[in-house]
């Protein structure tokens, strides 16, 4: 019996390699284009007549067929093209390049004549009935829309590896790692959620917007700022923009006015979408890393309204740290012809080192109740909050979230509350999460007290020798509406003790209105920035150009009150005291009047009275609980800023008036980068000693300050007058994208030029002697500079070039600077 069967196998064996080692592999290999335009063709059908075998071409219009089971023919398939067939060697390897001759679509924007034939890509005519149409779909356009909104909005740690979550830090909390949920390809551990049910409302004449924030849960706290965000205002991506915004970088919409410049278009298909005949096109950028998506949508037949879209950003794009950015979106009829977006999803990856572990986040929208053109009354949107939240948006049930979500959760999502909330009480976890807080915020958080900033804790200064500051602020935990802070400071060289105090109170947090009273004793820069670093920072003491021996010491006493009126518009009113007095190298002197010698001032001591407006027409902020940061707005930002100095309080010399007008503005170009510039003006009335009037600022240190101009020194130029300006543009990789090796690196261009005019009158002069090589502005000062952003993505260098006033030997004509920021 087992001789048998080893005879059965081995007679087996023998005729399969028989056969094997007989039949040939037939290869079929080749390209697929336009014989129009010789572009290849990606995704076209090629098969062999009559067999189960066949293959689509890629991306580039390759392909490649190995098979035993081979016709003699072989055809391609492509919507928008005539077939093609070829005749077959089997058992041969053979070279095909299909020349696809494209056919039309029968639309009315594709021309044949009778004496020549026109050739168009069947997805362009179908493109420019879109553009033909977009006001007509952009919801924009009608007189006014409502609608109910829900948002669910999750993060979540991703690329978490067994490693990882065995490590000894999350011992006492390793509970977390029981949500980890592996089924989207990659492995993430949920650690936010969050909710909120909204009403949107929209008139077109005169153009209003309001939401009504209805309800919010929030795993973790509860904050006002955060609510607003979770609506449905600010988290708009309009497919009918010609740019669409994500984090700051402006990227060509798939329909954009100009999108067959940077996009290929196929069309792929043509079938019902619900009810609607619609055309499926597909767009792949043209070049390499611009700011463009990929993928696909579905276009109505006859309204050329996007039905469905589905687009990634480009996976070489210049961004940095998003490794991901997918955006699906679908949109219904709700009427006769008016398309309003029901369902929205955005996917964000974010990784500051890829494949490395970092945040997965995800956006679900749905949209319902929709009502259209019935228009509120003008009482309805005069509110001065264009985000208004109900008294009773937090606390909500869940029987209340079961009947008002449009999308149920799935069972990660209902547990993350639960998780978060337990994990709050996890003292270990407290402990890292005030280690985090110190490395942003510069402070530790101990209980009813931050202590900080660590930057300033030491610092030195030609004056002061070795200086030590130690000192802090209350916490949240103390107090959400009132926060105290002061610190002491001693230098080893002068031995004089510097301190300040203060605190910063709410009287309303809705509307905003803060009162703010410091008083302190600490040595300053005057003519520095407010973008530079503080004079006691670790970083200024080290990295400077000349010795900061010319400081002064100000006494000073402040009381603001802020009173925002809605967002982006506020006015305060301040009281400012102030007694300067020269430190190290510089001196106040002025002519005696009794026999024109010049006398030492040892003091001067101002008070004023400040009146500021400031106007920013829909600026969003993220707010904590004291501290907020502005996250732009697209239109113009204007300040007003009044002040009259009363001669007399606590003891002032001076009656005086001055007067500062600013504007700026942020343009995107898009594919072409942004554009930022702002202009400022100023003057004063009244005989005022120099550190009261216009000292222009100035830069002593390797760092590039945007706020300054970093080839002019301190004190090199004063004014009673002046008009300024500056412009910086920012290429996002214009030039450097188009060359092969340099656009790896990802570095960006930027080019910039300031300027500034003014003067000073002989009163002034006359009041006290300005310093040594100080001057006025005779004629215009000017710098302009190039460089390149976005080394090692947080590192830029610029080389900054003076154009005016070269003649004093000890000028800055030509200087590097060094600059870190972190832009996506």
């Amino acid at each position: 019996m087992n001789t048998k069967l080893h005879s059965t196998i081995l007679i087996g064996m023998a005729l399969c390699f028989s056969i094997g080692s007989n039949a040939q592999k037939t290869v079929i290999s080749g390209t697929v284009v336009d014989a129009q335009t010789n572009e290849p063709i990606p995704f076209a059908n090629i098969a062999f007549l009559g067999a189960k075998v066949g293959t689509t071409s890629n991306i580039e219009g390759y392909y490649r067929i190995e098979t035993y089971y081979a016709s003699d023919s072989m055809g391609v398939s492509v919507v928008g093209y005539k077939p093609e067939f070829r005749k077959v060697k089997i058992d041969r390897e053979q070279t095909f390049h299909f020349l696809m001759e494209p056919i039309s679509v029968g639309l009315e924007e594709v021309v044949i004549s009778a004496k020549e034939k026109v050739y168009e890509n069947p997805a362009h005519p179908i493109l420019r009935n879109i553009l033909k149409n977009k006001k007509i779909n952009d919801r924009e356009k009608l007189e006014a829309y409502q609608y109910e909104t829900y948002n669910k909005v999750q993060f979540d740690l991703n690329n978490i590896t067994e490693e990882f979550t065995n490590r000894k830090i999350f011992k006492s909390f390793d509970f977390i790692f029981d949500h980890i949920d592996s089924t989207d390809q990659k492995t993430a551990l949920p650690i936010f959620m969050t909710e909120s049910l909204s009403d949107f409302y929209y008139r077109q004449k005169p153009k209003a917007e309001k939401e009504v924030i209805k309800a919010t849960k929030v795993s973790g706290f509860e904050n006002e700022s955060v609510s607003q965000f979770l609506g449905d205002m600010y988290q708009n991506v309009n497919v009918y923009d010609n740019n669409i915004q994500v984090f700051g970088k402006s990227f060509v919409s798939p329909i954009s006015d100009a999108g067959m410049f940077f996009y290929r278009y196929y069309l792929m298909d043509s079938a019902y979408v619900g009810n609607k005949w619609c055309y499926n096109i597909m767009f792949k950028p043209k070049r390499k890393q611009e700011l463009t998506f990929d993928g696909e949508f579905w276009v109505n037949d006859t309204t050329y309204a996007i039905k469905s879209i589905e687009a990634e950003i480009a996976k070489d794009a210049n961004i940095n740290f998003i490794s991901q950015l997918r955006v699906k979106q679908q949109y219904d009829e709700v009427e006769t012809e008016v398309w309003m977006l029901s369902k929205d999803e955005l996917i964000i990856d974010f990784n500051v080192v890829k494949s490395q572990m970092g945040i997965y986040g995800r956006k679900f929208t749905s949209y319902k109740n929709f009502v259209i053109n019935n228009a509120k009354d003008d009482k309805f949107y005069s509110g001065v909050e264009n985000v208004v939240l109900n008294k009773d948006i937090y606390g909500k049930d869940e029987a209340f979230w079961v009947k008002a979500r449009h999308d149920s959760l799935s069972t990660d999502q209902k547990e993350i509350y639960s998780m978060i909330t337990k994990l709050k009480k996890v003292p270990q976890f407290r402990t890292y999460v005030d280690i985090i807080t110190l490395l942003v915020s510069g402070y530790y958080v101990k209980g009813n007290f931050e202590y900080g900033p660590y930057s300033s804790i030491i610092s030195s200064n030609p004056v002061e020798g070795f200086r030590l500051r130690l000192g802090g602020r209350t916490s949240n935990d103390f107090s959400k509406r009132l926060m105290l802070e002061a610190y002491g400071a001693y230098g080893f060289k002068d031995k004089e003790f510097k301190y300040r105090g203060g605190f910063q109170y709410f009287l309303t947090k809705q509307p905003r209105q803060l009162l703010t009273v410091h008083y302190s004793k600490d040595v300053e820069q005057l003519g520095q920035s407010i973008n530079a670093f503080d004079q006691d920072n670790l970083f200024s003491s080290f990295l400077r150009t000349n010795p900061n021996n010319k400081l002064t010491m100000n006494q000073q006493l402040k009381a603001s009150l802020e009173r925002e009126w809605f967002y982006g518009f506020s006015n305060r009113i301040q009281f400012t005291n102030k007694r300067l007095s020269p430190l190290g190298a510089l001196k106040y002197e002025k002519f005696s009047e009794d026999n024109g010698g010049l006398v030492e001032v040892k003091e001067i001591n101002s008070s004023e009275v400040s009146f500021k407006t400031r106007f920013a027409y829909k600026e969003k902020y993220v707010s904590g609980e004291f501290e907020r940061v502005s996250l732009g707005t697209k239109y113009p930002i204007l300040t007003v800023d009044f002040s009259l100095g009363i001669k007399g309080a606590l003891k002032s010399n001076f009656e005086y008036q001055r007067l500062i007008l600013g504007y700026q503005h942020w343009l995107s170009f898009g594919p072409l980068g942004y554009v930022e510039y702002r202009f400022e003006g100023g003057k004063t009335w009244g005989d005022l000693p120099y550190p009261l009037l216009f000292i222009h600022q100035g830069n002593e240190t390797y760092f590039y300050d945007d706020m300054a101009f970093n080839t002019m020194s301190f004190f090199e130029f004063i004014s009673d007058e002046y008009v300024s300006g500056a412009a910086s543009w920012h290429l996002e990789g214009l030039f450097f994208n188009r060359v092969p090796l340099l656009r790896k690196l990802k570095w960006r261009e930027v080019a910039g030029v300031k300027g500034v005019i003014g003067d000073l009158g002989d009163g002034n002069r006359d009041e006290l002697l300005i310093p040594l090589n100080s001057n006025a502005l005779k004629k215009p000062f000017a710098e302009t500079s190039v460089g390149i952003e976005n080394i090692l993505k947080f590192l830029r260098v610029d080389a900054i070039w003076r154009l005016t006033y070269l003649e004093n030997p000890s000028i800055t004509k030509f200087g590097a600077r060094v600059s870190m920021e972190l832009n996506f």
